[in-house]
C-alpha cells in the first residue's frame, strides 16, 4: 500500500539507500530459533507471559501466550494525529520517545519505526549518490540521483497533503542504460554498523514490544517501488530480459551482503519484503525474479538463529504459499476482508504453519464505517486462535491518517476478553 511504499522510500535514502534496521533484547527464555524445524513446533503448551514482547516471542517460538499479542504500526496516523511532517530525505537519530510512549499508554505492542536505520551503506568511490529537498510551485519535493562512469539517473517524490504522504512524480529509468547506471550504484554498496544506535531504540521501547530489523527491498522492490513502476518493469521483462537479469542478479548479489551483516545483529526478527502483491509478483513472476535472492536470504537468516517476516501488504492469494514454500516465519501486513482477497481460514489454509500478522483493514479504522462491524472482523481475526497460536494481531499494514483513535484502544479490548 502507498503509505509503507512511503515510509521504506525514505530509509532508503539514509546511508543511500532503503533500510530499517532494528533489534530487540535477547532473553534465555524466548531465543531466536536456530533451525527451521525448532522454530515451526505448534501449540507447545501454554507458557506464562507477562509483557506484549513475551508474546510476540512466545508466538515466534511456536508457543502458546497467554494472550495474543496485539501491536500496531502507528507511525503514519501519529504524524498525521500531531501534524507533523515526516521526511523521507534524512533518519531519526535518536527515538521517537513519544511515539513509543503512544504505544505505551495504548498498550499495544511497537514493533516497526520507519524513520531510524541503523546501519550504514557506503558506495565505491566512483559512485556519486544525492538526495536534495527542493520546492515545486511551493510544494516539497525530493530528488535522488546516482551518478556512475556509465551515466545518472535520478527519480522524484512529491509531498501529497491529502494522503499524508509522498507520491512519485518522476521514475527513474527507461533504458538499458540507466538499468545498468543503477546496477552499478547499488552493487558497490558496502554494509557497517556497530548497532550502537538501535540500542538507543532497544532501551527506549524495552517491554512495550519487539523491533524488527528491516533488510529494505530486493533488486525488484527497487525497481517496481522506486525506479521503474509496474507497468515499465513488466515491459522490461519482454523487452530486455538480458540487461533486467543482469541488474537483478547484481543488485541481489550485493543484497546478500547486508544479509551477512543483519545475521551478525542483535536483532531476533528481520523483516523484508518488496511490498508484496500476488497481482504485481504472482508465483510465476516471483520464481523468475525474486524466489532465489529470498530463499537464500531466509536460508542464512535462518542459520544465524534469526526469525524472518515478510512484509505482504496486498493481494495475499498465492503471496502467503511462495513464502510458505521458502519457510519464512511470519507474513506480515496480512489483509483480509473487507479490502482484502482472502477470509482469516483462508489465509491460514495457504499459510500453513507461518504466522500471520494482520487482520484488521484499514477501512476499518475509519469513522465512516460503523464500530460493530469493526468489531466483528477484529473478532473473525481472533477465531484464527481456535486453531493455532501461530498469529497477531495487527492492522493490515499500518493504522491510516483518519483513523479513530479510540478503535486503538477497542482492538486491545477485544483481544484481551477474547482471552
Amino acid at each position: 500500500m502507498a503509505t509503507m511504499l512511503g515510509r521504506q522510500d525514505w530509509v532508503v535514502q539514509v546511508a543511500d539507500d532503503e533500510h530499517t534496521a532494528l533489534s530487540s533484547r535477547d532473553t534465555s527464555v524466548f531465543a531466536p530459533h536456530h533451525s527451521i524445524r525448532e522454530h515451526h513446533r505448534i501449540d507447545t503448551g501454554q507458557v506464562a507471559t507477562v509483557t506484549l514482547r513475551e508474546r510476540i516471542l512466545a508466538v515466534y517460538a511456536g508457543q502458546t501466550p497467554d494472550l495474543a499479542p496485539c501491536m500496531l504500526d502507528l507511525s503514519h496516523w501519529f504524524y498525521w494525529k500531531t501534524g507533523r511532517p515526516w521526511d523521507l530525505s534524512q533518519p531519526y537519530a535518536q527515538p521517537e520517545h513519544d511515539l513509543i510512549n503512544f504505544h505505551r499508554e495504548k498498550g499495544v505492542g511497537f514493533y516497526m519505526p520507519n524513520m531510524a536505520a541503523f546501519y550504514e551503506a557506503t558506495h565505491a568511490d566512483h559512485v556519486v549518490s544525492h538526495v536534495d529537498k527542493i520546492q515545486r510551485d511551493g510544494v516539497p519535493e525530493i530528488v535522488w540521483r546516482l551518478e556512475t562512469p556509465r551515466g545518472a539517473i535520478e527519480r522524484r517524490r512529491i509531498w501529497e497533503p491529502l494522503t499524508y504522504a509522498w507520491g512519485i512524480s518522476r521514475w527513474g529509468i527507461e533504458t538499458e542504460t540507466d538499468l545498468l547506471v543503477l546496477a552499478d550504484a547499488l552493487s558497490s554498496r558496502r554494509y557497517t554498523s556497530d548497532w550502537s544506535q538501535w540500542r538507543q531504540w532497544d532501551n527506549c521501547v524495552g517491554d512495550t514490544g519487539i523491533i524488527y530489523l528491516s533488510a529494505g527491498y530486493s533488486a525488484m522492490g527497487y525497481l517496481l517501488n522506486y525506479w521503474m513502476g509496474i507497468e515499465a518493469t513488466m515491459y522490461a521483462t519482454v523487452d530486455m530480459p538480458a540487461v533486467l537479469e543482469e541488474t537483478v542478479t547484481r543488485i541481489n548479489d550485493n543484497q546478500l551482503e547486508l544479509i551477512d551483516l543483519l545475521c551478525q545483529s542483535p536483532a531476533q526478527v528481520i523483516i523484508m519484503g518488496d511490498n508484496f502483491s500476488s497481482d504485481i509478483q504472482p508465483p510465476h513472476f516471483f520464481e523468475r525474479w525474486s524466489k532465489p535472492y529470498y530463499a537464500e536470504a531466509i536460508r542464512r537468516l535462518h542459520a544465524a538463529g534469526k526469525y524472518v517476516a515478510i512484509h505482504i501488504d496486498g493481494k495475499l492469494q498465492g503471496a502467503l504459499g511462495m513464502f510458505r514454500e521458502i519457510g519464512a516465519d511470519c507474513a506480515d501486513a496480512v489483509t483480509p476482508p473487507p479490502l482484502g482477497d482472502l477470509t482469516p481460514a483462508a489465509c491460514r489454509q495457504e499459510a500453513g504453519e507461518m504466522i500471520l500478522s494482520g487482520g484488521v483493514s484499514p477501512e476499518l479504522w475509519l469513522e465512516q464505517t460503523p464500530v460493530e462491524t469493526f468489531d466483528a472482523f477484529a473478532q473473525q481475526w481472533l477465531t484464527l486462535g481456535s486453531t493455532s497460536s501461530r498469529f497477531i494481531v495487527n492492522a493490515g499494514d499500518q493504522v491510516p491518517p483518519g483513523a479513530v483513535e479510540s478503535r486503538i484502544e477497542r482492538l486491545r479490548q477485544i483481544v484481551e476478553s477474547s482471552a
